[in-house]
């Protein structure tokens, strides 16, 4: 995504650059979202324009302040009146993205053994309003692999993406045809390992509320959404076993007008109810 489309305000070529010097440092929190909000600051870093500007020349001691103390705290006042305010203890923050193995290695290497599993990244997203809505799909009949399950926007990271957060959003706008200026990252889930063979970095993001889906018909069949507020009610969540591969292994589901979510769309969002229950 070019500089210039994502940074609303301020001196680009000043901005473009103190990001490409502060990105070489070990110490930062950016994470390449250079688009300010309505207070000024950098939605992905939660840093003023002059304060991005500054951090090449800051010293250790005065990043690690900001990125312990001034961050953190400016983005929960932001958001303490946010209806997605109780994800954010849930998430890794963006500026230390999770790692592979994932939560549920143990569980898979009794079925994939020791294999390498292949880097993907999905989209969480929440479209933004007074109830939050999780963005989903239904993939096509015709596809190869999970065809007609539902499933978050993602797929495979390509050699050109930058991180799990660039294949979550590259993958979102082919698919569903999100604008990815239209995208929020809040922060990550626990790496998640599938049958299929990937480790998943799930990216949980607000989707802006007038944001449009299209479908991409080659993939993509449907998109809908569930409200975070059923997600989050214990009645709506089925829990049962099943034979795979001539072992038993328990499973989860939510069924919400007529769709039924399970699998892995399903364990990871069990992953990030279970982790908002104990944050």
């Amino acid at each position: 995504m070019p500089l210039s489309r994502l940074y609303a305000g301020g001196n680009i070529a000043e901005m473009s650059n103190a990001y490409s010097v502060a990105a070489e440092h070990p110490l930062t929190p950016c994470i390449g979202i250079c688009r300010l909000d309505h207070q000024g600051y950098c939605v992905g870093c939660w840093r003023t324009g002059a304060e991005i500007a500054a951090w090449a020349h800051m010293n250790e001691n005065q990043r690690r302040f900001y990125m312990g103390d001034v961050l953190p705290m400016r983005r929960g006042e932001s958001m303490k009146d946010d209806p997605l305010a109780p994800l954010l203890p849930a998430l890794h923050p963006l500026s230390r993205p999770p790692s592979a193995p994932g939560w549920n290695h143990t569980d898979m290497s009794e079925l994939l053994g020791t294999s390498i599993r292949q880097p993907a990244a999905v989209l969480i997203g929440f479209r933004d309003g007074v109830q939050p809505r999780l963005v989903l799909t239904v993939r096509t009949d015709h596809l190869q692999s999970h065809a007609g399950q539902v499933a978050f926007p993602g797929g495979r990271t390509d050699p050109d993406d930058r991180d799990a957060l660039a294949t979550a959003l590259r993958e979102s706008h082919e698919e569903i045809g999100l604008d990815p200026a239209l995208v929020t990252p809040l922060g990550y889930l626990d790496c998640f390992d599938t049958v299929s063979g990937y480790c998943i970095t799930p990216v949980v993001a607000r989707i802006a509320a007038d944001a449009r889906l299209h479908p991409a018909p080659d993939e993509v069949a449907e998109v809908f959404e569930v409200p975070l507020d059923f997600l989050r009610e214990p009645a709506n969540l089925r829990r049962y076993t099943m034979d795979f591969r001539g072992r038993k292994r328990p499973m989860v589901e939510f069924l919400h007008g007529g769709h039924r979510i399970w699998g892995a769309t399903a364990m990871m969002l069990v992953n990030l109810l279970e982790r908002m229950e104990s944050a």
